[in-house]
């Protein structure tokens, strides 16, 4: 078997609709509905499904799902200087950065903060 790329990965959200809002409206992402009125955040060629908390919707899911447990990196297209910008006109505060880390295929500079559920996001972009 050889793995080729991501397709999606799901987080689990205290609210739905405000996870959903904060991605869409920070990171432009698109939020559309899927299979039995479930939501996905579109983006590229990926997507995340955002899962209510825990006892409602999808029954095949982790074993132990939890609000805020989820620590990913997204890479960008636009300049670390344009996601800071971003960042806080929204009113999102940065953790950490910008900082220089190792990607899957090399050297990126990555600006960290949390979403409303408190979940890690890197915004990257490749040197």
């Amino acid at each position: 078997m050889e793995i080729d790329h991501i397709d999606h990965f799901v987080i689990t959200a205290a609210d739905v609709d405000i996870t959903c809002e904060f991605y869409e409206r920070t990171l432009g992402m698109k939020v559309k509905e899927f299979a039995e009125g479930r939501r996905a955040l579109y983006f590229g060629n990926q997507k995340i499904n955002v899962h209510p908390k825990v006892g409602v919707g999808p029954s095949l899911r982790a074993q132990r799902p939890s609000i805020g447990s989820a620590d990913f990196c997204l890479i960008t297209k636009s300049s670390i200087e344009e996601v800071l910008g971003q960042l806080s006109n929204e009113g999102v505060p940065v953790e950490v950065g910008p900082v220089e880390r190792s990607g899957a295929i090399g050297p990126i500079k990555s600006v960290y903060f949390r979403d409303p559920d408190g979940n890690l996001v890197e915004v990257s972009r490749y040197s």
